[in-house]
């Protein structure tokens, strides 16, 4: 968004607006809840009442007939490796650009359950799809033209990958492993401000991206709502990966030197990395566990989306990056830590170039007052609630098991028997 057209107004965006945007962030995660735009007409969840379709849910399929008649839909064909990029001065492969992930924003991470398998769209699913991403494209001139800002301005999603049904493409099925037993008890145990109903008493009550430290990884590596951009810089023996969020910067050594030693972690990992014809693969661990390993509000992820997917010392991911044509780059992404899912996971999507696209300054710690301002209105608001039941408590009169009760009568002493 803000690399585009739209007027440099970010301070004062963020401050005339904040409130209704937490409300529609809010909501926004919330609606994650429900996993993956369904198709219309899909099966609802047992024990709960079939949900109309929302806007720019896909049409039902029958999908085996749709195997029979298309099955290319249910193939995933292997990355190309025909194109042959120009190279650095140096000699590497050259994949030196901006790379904003905005262009699959609207790419569901999870794959809708009812398509099982397959993982392209059909014609008809492609034109629903392809018509939301139009209206979000839109949106931005038509907020500014009607003199109102809202979720249009905000939401950098402008594109959806295609005819690619979702980014996961191992499981075969699309949808993210189980969590173990020992991952669903350290989630159940994050903290964040994204958790509905949560209070607030301290700076633990807030997760790293609460507090302005890091998005985290390999999260910052996938679409957001905003401030999407990644760029990709080389030098002779490495490279570095920018993130326009929270000003990350992954700096990846390609001399073959040694792992970290134990102990050591950073919020992005330690990485390295080398090519294998014209992909460059890099392998991260030691990655400093606190940060979600996928963030809230990314479309159809985890479900509940609050931002406390928990990581292990264990975790290690292994990426490719394929250069496929001179505008476009395959992403492929394996997530592995056996303390917490039950199997390692793969997605993939295809990147392309935005030369035009800009970074701004994140200027997520303005003030630096939001965590104090959250934990005194929360208590404030604890303060009233409990005021208000002591009020009503009291209004009500006393209870029963409260009420006065009457003495019980004195013994009787049993009469004597005469001998």
């Amino acid at each position: 968004m803000w690399g585009k057209s739209v007027p440099k107004t970010r301070n004062i965006i963020l401050f005339a607006t904040a409130a209704s945007l937490c409300v529609s962030m809010a909501a926004l995660a919330l609606a994650q809840e429900n996993g993956p735009p369904p198709q219309a007409g899909a099966a609802a969840p047992a024990g709960q009442a079939p949900r109309p379709a929302r806007p720019g849910a896909l049409p039902p399929q029958d999908e085996a007939k749709l195997r029979v008649e298309h099955p290319e839909l249910y193939v995933l064909p292997p990355v190309s490796h025909k194109y042959q990029p120009k190279k650095t001065e140096w000699g590497d492969p050259d994949l030196r650009g901006m790379w904003p992930v905005d262009s699959v924003g609207g790419l569901p991470l999870q794959r809708p359950a009812a398509m099982g398998d397959r993982v392209f769209l059909t014609e008809a699913e492609l034109k629903v799809r392809d018509a939301a991403m139009e209206r979000q494209r839109e949106a931005p001139a038509k907020e500014t033209k009607s003199g109102k800002l809202g979720m249009g301005n905000w939401v950098e999603e402008t594109g959806a990958g295609g005819r690619q049904t979702d980014m996961v493409v191992d499981p075969r099925d699309g949808r993210l492993p189980a969590l173990t037993a020992e991952g669903k008890k350290m989630e159940a145990l994050g903290r964040s401000s994204w958790v509905r109903g949560q209070s607030f008493d301290w700076v633990t009550d807030f997760d790293s991206w609460d507090r302005c430290i890091t998005r985290g990884f390999p999260a910052s590596m996938l679409p957001f709502h905003y401030n999407n951009g990644v760029q990709i810089l080389q030098s002779p023996g490495y490279v570095v990966i920018n993130l326009e969020m929270i000003h990350d910067a992954r700096i990846i050594p390609l001399d073959g030197r040694p792992d970290a030693p134990a102990g050591v972690s950073n919020w992005m990992g330690v990485s390295r990395g080398h090519f294998e014809g014209n992909t460059l693969v890099v392998e991260t661990d030691h990655i400093r566990p606190g940060a979600a390993p996928l963030n809230a509000a990314t479309i159809g992820g985890p479900v509940p989306a609050w931002n406390t997917i928990p990581m292990s010392p264990e975790a290690h991911v292994t990426e490719r990056f394929t250069p496929i044509d001179a505008n476009h780059i395959t992403y492929e992404m394996t997530y592995s830590d056996p303390v917490i899912w039950t199997a390692p996971f793969t997605l993939r999507m295809d990147w392309t170039r935005n030369e035009k696209y800009k970074f701004f300054e994140y200027a997520c710690h303005e003030g630096d007052v939001q965590v104090r301002n959250y934990i005194i209105a929360d208590h404030v608001k604890r303060a009233k609630e409990k005021a208000a039941a002591a009020e009503k408590a009291q209004a009500a009169g006393p209870t029963p098991a409260s009420a006065p009760v009457a003495p019980p009568a004195p013994a009787v002493a049993a009469p004597q028997q005469r001998p």
